[in-house]
């Protein structure tokens, strides 16, 4: 790969709006090259004066080398370094987002109080990724406690995320954990009380029965719902040619309910 084709790779990471595919793409492919040279030049942009270019190169380091057959970043300890080191001094919402959801990335659980750190931040794009984040991490008590207070958040994209990253990728247990999750269930936002059910179905809480009866006989049922009703009915894996009826019938059936 000439160093030619990365300059060039790196000026789309700055054409259009952020959230533009084309950037994005470039970005993806600067992180598949995941070259020494990479590296250097996205810490590089990390110092720079400009929030737009700090946050691609942050947005580079985030995934560096990461593949299918790759599944780490190629630069662990220096990309940890990198941007640890911009976030305890960023401002701009941009970077610092982009740092956030970096050290969920790298997955180094010395992240996990400067991740916290930004759990009441006043920009919901910034909590929502705070919540990311600590998915990474599902199993610390550290995250927990944050992710609790997330789960009441005003934003319900970031309450959807912090119950789906306590209730579903974390294995902890405790009667705070359930009733965090209970009381989810009667959140004003669909996907959350559905990750609420998908989180008190994995630990086997018979308080979520009635209203995972009622999702089933909607008429879309999501993923979270058929998980609640398999994790409830001991099924390591769905049933084969069963609807949402068979499921609703099967919970009536184990909990004489």
């Amino acid at each position: 790969m000439t160093s030619e084709h990365i300059n060039d790779l790196f000026a789309k990471t700055l054409a259009g709006d952020y959230e533009d595919d084309a950037p994005w793409q470039a970005v993806h492919e600067l992180r598949r090259i995941g070259s020494r040279e990479v590296f250097d030049r996205s810490a590089e942009w990390c110092r720079s004066r400009d929030p737009l270019v700090r946050a691609r190169g942050i947005d580079v380091l985030a995934q560096i080398g990461k593949a299918a057959d790759h599944p780490c970043n190629s630069f662990p300890d220096e990309s940890f370094s990198v941007v640890s080191s911009v976030l305890c001094d960023e401002r701009e919402i941009q970077p610092l987002d982009s740092a956030i959801a970096a050290l969920g990335h790298i997955d180094n659980p010395a992240a996990i109080p400067l991740i916290i750190h930004h759990q009441s931040h006043p920009d919901s794009n910034v909590r929502f990724s705070v919540a990311c984040a600590l998915g990474s991490f599902p199993n610390d008590p550290r995250s927990a406690e944050c992710l609790l207070l997330l789960m009441k958040d005003e934003d319900e994209e970031v309450r959807d995320w912090a119950t789906f990253g306590l209730g579903v990728l974390s294995d902890m247990d405790s009667v705070e954990i359930r009733n965090a999750l209970f009381e989810r269930l009667s959140d004003s936002n669909e996907d959350v009380r559905e990750e609420a059910m998908a989180g008190l179905g994995k630990r086997r809480d018979q308080r979520v029965l009635p209203f995972l009866v009622w999702a089933l006989g909607e008429s879309t049922v999501s993923r979270p719902v058929i998980e609640a009703a398999c994790s409830l009915l001991d099924l390591q894996a769905d049933r084969e040619g069963w609807d949402a009826d068979d499921y609703a019938s099967a919970l009536r059936e184990r909990f004489s309910f």
